[in-house]
Parts: structure tokens; sequence; C-alpha cells
């Protein structure tokens, strides 16, 4: 009888194909709409995943302001940032940060769920947000991707 041996892939620069992807974040639950954007980066979406390579695609966030957060946590959820000075930490309340500062809010969730290394910051690297519904990057022909994400 013989034996038939098939050799997995690894993921390197040769394989590797990296694609360019939109999300409209309007009426979008902001932790599902991000962890299919984290998912996406580090490329789990493909078939030749692997771990310790970067092979995930590019991702284009728009209308980060519409972003949706459900039950109390636009009055509950805080955001906090340390300035590493004695009285130097600042507390932003979610409703605060979504009128400032939209594109941070996916940002941080987004971050949250990447490794916390140099292979993560990479991959971070590859998220680009955008208040509005114009983006610059019309010259990489991205796909719409339709998440899961929506709110009721």
């Amino acid at each position: 009888m013989r034996h038939l041996s098939f050799k997995t892939q690894s993921a390197n620069e040769k394989i590797v194909t990296r694609d360019w992807h939109v999300v409209d974040a309007t009426n979008q639950t902001l932790g599902r709409m991000t962890s299919q954007i984290a998912s996406i980066l580090r490329g789990k979406n493909k078939a030749y995943y692997t771990p310790h390579f970067d092979c995930g695609d590019y991702v284009i966030v728009i209308n980060s302001n519409k972003v949706v957060l459900t039950g109390a946590k636009l009055d509950d959820k805080e955001y906090q940032t340390y300035s590493m000075h004695p009285g130097g930490q600042k507390i932003e309340m979610a409703r605060e940060m979504i009128s400032r500062r939209p594109n941070l809010m996916i940002e941080r969730a987004v971050k949250g769920m990447l490794p916390k290394n140099r292979l993560g910051r990479a991959m971070y690297k590859k998220l680009f947000v955008y208040e509005g519904a114009e983006h610059p990057h019309k010259a990489q022909n991205p796909k719409t991707l339709v998440t899961k994400g929506i709110a009721k």
C-alpha cells in the first residue's frame, strides 16, 4: 500500500496576495464589526493562514461616526488615557468619544483584538478608518465587505 503525503503549506511572501476591502460602518454594531475586521487583518479568512506570518488584507472603514453601540454602552463605556504624570488620568465616555473622535473607537477596538507584538503592529498598519463616505484608496479597487454586525 502506497502512503500519500501532503505537505502543509506555510504562508510566505511568494504565496500571500493582499486584497483591499471596504466596510461601511453605518448601523453596524461596534464589537461584531471590529471582530470581523480583526480576523481579516490577521488573514484568518485565507486557506493558507499561518499564525506567525502577516497574511491579512487591507481594510478601509468608512462612516465611522455612524457605528452603533448596543444597550447602555453609550453612557456606561469609558475610554481611559493616562499621561504617566500625577493627575494625568483622563476618562471619556463613549457618547463623547463617538462625537469627538469616532475613528479612535474603531481603531482601539480592532487593536485590542490583534496580537500584542510586532506582528500585531504590522497588521494594525493595514487598517484605515475614515469619518465620511470618501476615502483616498480608490486606485486599489477595494471590494465591498458585508459584515454581519447590523444593529436592529
